[in-house]
This record gives structure tokens, sequence and C-alpha cells, in this order.
């Protein structure tokens, strides 16, 4: 993106943002609203079920929202289209590493069809700038004990559907990059964590299950680890993709901070006053990956981005505001297509 747009903020821009009703694509939605409050904001989402429209409520009168899904190649053109969009993000996609495992297709036909699709309408109507959002989990994993993080040349050796799926995605990108010329870039993210956040994944299943007095289901491979990065930090390291980052690039963003499952279900339930009892052990889901860590060398020192939330002080945030904000997430609950306790029992 040319920095005259954002530099100075001289030139409004048109941004459209898909998978908006969701987690991250809605903080971003947020994030945007607040650092460019004259750009126009065009949001879309499917509102499969983790797509919330109340995520954007707070947003929503300074937003377009439309239904639509990115698989949907005339339709987002139209908008493309319509709207005159000069940059498109994209957040849309199946998340979920167990539902993938239990509904593979689907997961590649939104993440990689669907970004074929959405490459393709952004293609045919000359939008200026492209920018995909991709997982750490593309990579493969780490042994546990391994000195190694993985850098943007590290081979993709995805283990699960899911990370298959964003593989995927992530080389359709960037062959729609250098064939077609498009202005695309990427970034690949550490684990998010934050408010908002479908109770499906671990810190809001922790925590969500330990307000209602339910157990806490740690996979048997407890010490397993994540990189862990709030989602604030990481709509900070977009946007400067956006603003400074080189056409074409990859750019890994972590915080260099891991912790594994029972650290994080100990935090949990320490910072609610609740008992350790509440933890209870449950099989592995398949291909459960030891350790994922970024090496973000490359966003710190090219595009001066550094997380600025540390990981325990976000944690207790985020604990704190499901803690308040029991009517967005009670009716969430029973949405999810996975039960981590007795998905995996018998395999």
């Amino acid at each position: 993106m040319a920095s005259d747009r954002h530099g100075g903020g001289s030139v409004p821009t048109t941004i459209l943002v898909t998978g908006a009703a969701g987690f991250i694509g809605s903080h971003f939605v947020r994030h945007w609203r607040t650092r460019h409050p004259a750009d126009r904001v065009v949001a879309v989402d499917a509102l499969t079920y983790a797509g919330n429209r109340e995520n954007l409520a707070d947003v929503e009168p300074g937003v377009v929202f439309r239904q639509a899904d990115i698989r949907d190649q005339d339709a987002i053109a139209d908008l493309l289209s319509e709207h005159r969009v000069d940059v498109v993000v994209n957040f849309a996609a199946e998340s979920h590493n167990s539902y993938a495992v239990l509904r593979p297709v689907e997961f590649f036909e939104t993440n990689v069809a669907g970004t074929v699709a959405l490459l393709e309408a952004v293609r045919r109507t000359g939008v200026g700038r492209f920018h995909h959002i991709s997982t750490c989990e593309v990579y493969g994993d780490l042994a546990l004990d391994s000195p190694d993080s993985f850098t943007e040349e590290s081979p993709y050796r995805p283990r699960t559907p899911y990370n298959a799926s964003k593989a995927g995605a992530d080389h359709a990108v960037r062959a729609y990059g250098l064939t077609y010329d498009l202005p695309v870039t990427i970034t690949n993210c550490a684990n998010n964590f934050g408010s908002h956040q479908f109770p499906e994944k671990v810190i809001p299943l922790f925590t969500t299950n330990a307000l209602r007095g339910l157990p806490l289901p740690l996979y048997e491979s407890s010490h397993n680890r994540r990189e862990w990065l709030h989602v604030s930090d990481h709509c900070a390291a977009i946007e400067a993709v956006l603003d400074r980052g080189r056409i074409g690039a990859t750019y890994n963003v972590g915080s260099g901070v891991e912790a594994d499952v029972e650290t994080i279900a100990d935090l949990v339930l320490d910072h609610l006053g609740l008992s350790p009892d509440l933890k209870v052990t449950v099989p592995d889901r398949p291909s459960h990956d030891r350790r994922y860590l970024l090496d973000s060398a490359l966003v710190r020192g090219e595009l001066g981005w550094r997380p600025s939330i540390a990981f325990e002080e976000g944690l207790r945030r985020t604990i704190d505001w499901y803690r308040d904000n029991r009517a967005w997430w009670e009716p969430l609950i029973g949405r999810s297509p996975v039960a981590e306790q007795t998905a995996w029992a018998g395999r």
C-alpha cells in the first residue's frame, strides 16, 4: 500500500475485510476504524457457526456489513466493484483443528478453493492490494526440546487437514502474485488470544468451562507448547505490513512467548480462584502437534513492529472479559461441532 495513503491519511482508502465477524477479523475491523477513521470499511462474513455479528456491534454504524461466502466469486467481485475497494484483507477460514479432523473437505473447500475464488475476484476487479492471514501451523511442528524456530524460509510440512488447507491457500496467494502480478503479502501468526474468541479454542474453552464449574479438558500430551500472541498485537502487525511491507513478502508474527496447555489451565483456575481439581485428561486428537515457535525477526527489524501486551497480563484481561461478558458467550455454548471431552475417545 502506498505510504501516502496511510502515512498522512490524506487519501481515504476502502478496505474490505473477509471473516470480519470472526475473532481476529472483528478485532482488525475495530483496530482499523480506530487507527484510520477516514477510511471506508466493508466487512464480509459468511456467518458460519463461529461467525458472530455481535462482534461488530460497537463499530457497525461506521462499517458496511455484507453476508457473503468467499467461495462465491461473483458476489465478492460485485462487492469489490460496488465499493471501489482498494485493499482486501483475508481472515476468512475454517480454523478449528479438531473439526478439520472430522470434516476435512469443508476446510479445503473454504480455505483453499475459497481463497482462490477471492484471488480471482481481486484479479477481475483490479484491487490494488491483497493481504492474506495465515498460521504458524503450515510449517509443521518442532520437538519440545528443539532449539529451532520457524523462519519465513522454513519448508511447509503441514500435519493436519487444517494445516494443509492453510498451506494450500498460502501457495495459491504466492502463485497469483507471481503469475498475475497481484500485489500480495502474507502474515503467518502465532496462536492468538483475547476477547470475542469463539469458546471452542483453548483459552475461552477453559475460561467459560471454569466459570460454569465444568471440567477443563487437557490433552494427554499436556506439555505440548504453543506460542501466544495477543490479538491486538497481531492487528498492529498487519497494519504495519499493509503500510510498509514489501509486495510479495511473507512475515512471521510472533511474541516469542510459549506456554503449554496445563500452564494455561492453571493460570485460568488461579485467576478465578478455582480448584485445580477441575482439570481432566482427555485423549489427544490425531496428529496433535507438539510445538510451534516463530522467528519474527523480519517483521521486527524491517517494519519496526513489537508486541506490546505481555502474555500473563493479556491472559488476565481475557479471562476478566469472559467473566464480565457472559451475555456474549453463553448463547454460543453448544454451537461448536466438536466436544473435546469426548471427540477422540476410543481412537
